[in-house]
């Protein structure tokens, strides 16, 4: 179990040239995510079936025993079919790069990418290290050996 934790500090620092970028926040109070915003210089044009990689401007330092997840904002995804295509992207605790966002558009229109654009969300989790242990055998269970989907509901 994990210790709950009201607040953590993050150390963020912006890229050269992105002094204009907002940093990431929490846009209500009930949020569990910061909005990222882009930071490409001019447009970024994302088209049907194209995938990239956008700067945010942003580096990030976690405590150990945190992650940043990058997540798709579900505006841009219903309304546009654009998401994060590694949903959740992680960003680990030692990472020290820019933290980037991989863009997919599942649409049918080109879109654009423009500077300041909120692109995605960064939710921090807590994270526990597993050390695992190989066995001959595992206890059994009710779903036994059933594959993707054999607990039933839609289509299966």
């Amino acid at each position: 179990m994990c210790d709950e934790v009201a607040e953590i500090n993050v150390r963020v620092m912006r890229s050269e040239g992105c002094e204009d970028i907002e940093l990431p926040r929490y846009m209500s109070d009930g949020a569990s995510g910061m909005d990222l915003c882009a930071a490409v210089n001019g447009d970024m044009e994302l088209e049907p079936g194209a995938v990239k990689l956008v700067p945010t401007g942003i580096h990030i330092s976690l405590p150990p025993g945190y992650e940043a997840q990058v997540r798709p904002r579900s505006g841009l995804a219903l309304k546009k079919a654009i998401t994060v295509l590694n949903s959740p992207g992680t960003v680990d605790s030692d990472y020290r790069n820019e933290v980037g966002v991989i863009l997919a558009n599942f649409g049918e229109e080109t879109f654009a990418v423009t500077r300041g654009m909120r692109i995605a969300q960064m939710i921090i989790a807590r994270t526990c290290r597993a050390v695992l242990q190989e066995v001959d055998r595992l206890d059994g269970t009710a779903r036994g050996l059933g594959g993707f989907g054999s607990t039933g509901g839609a289509g299966a």
